[in-house]
């Protein structure tokens, strides 16, 4: 969901901006050497996948693929998407400059929120049938909370894009649909030829430390 400039308010501007440099600025500050390639080929991927979009009054619908970010690399999802999405934007002028904050932040919580809650899942000892239908979990709902952000944002700016707000969200229906099926087989394929990308996580609790070490 690309939000263009001029669309969003000043103060929302200033707020999802902040709220995107601190995010991108702890995920910088807990990626490791390891994931360093893994979040630059994931924000290439994500850089094709979302080039194919459709608009939709003040945003776009296509394929996002955030939840499978926050999967496999956690907070590096931040730096990952703010890089892609400053790329779109000059190249292409998907999005905006003075929105790039905005669509950072809107796209990057949910891939927090989804790493956060199903990553911990996400191990060779699960099944096969465990992992595709948590990804497929994760990745439908990180669209969900994607569309979410991008209303709650839009609607902050001003009650006349009520209608848009609607719109966007039926148009993403689909989109949650397919997204949560790439996700699931994109993990299953990975369990079966890497599993050990599944369990190395950016950012590691005491507990886990132990887990790992």
């Amino acid at each position: 969901m690309h939000i263009p400039d001029g669309v969003l308010s000043t103060p929302v501007l200033v707020t999802t901006g902040a709220l995107s440099a601190a995010g991108v600025a702890y995920g910088l500050k807990k990626i490791d050497d390891e994931c360093i390639p893994k979040a630059a080929l994931l924000a290439a991927v994500f850089f094709v996948a979302s080039l194919i979009h459709v608009p939709i009054g003040p945003a776009s619908s296509h394929l996002l693929l955030n939840g499978l970010m926050g999967l496999l690399i956690g907070w590096a999802a931040f730096p990952a998407l703010l890089i892609a999405l400053l790329l779109q934007s000059l190249f292409f002028g998907f999005g905006g400059i003075t929105s790039l904050g905005a669509n950072v932040f809107n796209m990057g919580l949910p891939a927090i929120l989804t790493y956060l809650l199903f990553a911990s899942f996400m191990t060779p000892a699960a099944s096969q049938k465990k992992v595709f239908g948590v990804a497929c979990l994760a990745g439908v709902l990180s669209i969900l909370l994607t569309c979410l952000c991008g209303s709650l944002t839009l609607l902050a700016s001003g009650k006349e894009f009520m209608s848009a707000v609607m719109a966007i969200v039926l148009a993403h229906i689909p989109i949650m649909v397919i997204e949560g099926f790439v996700t699931g087989f994109v993990m299953v394929f990975l369990y079966k030829v890497r599993p050990e990308l599944l369990t190395t996580p950016v950012i590691q609790t005491p507990q886990e430390e132990k887990i790992y070490a």
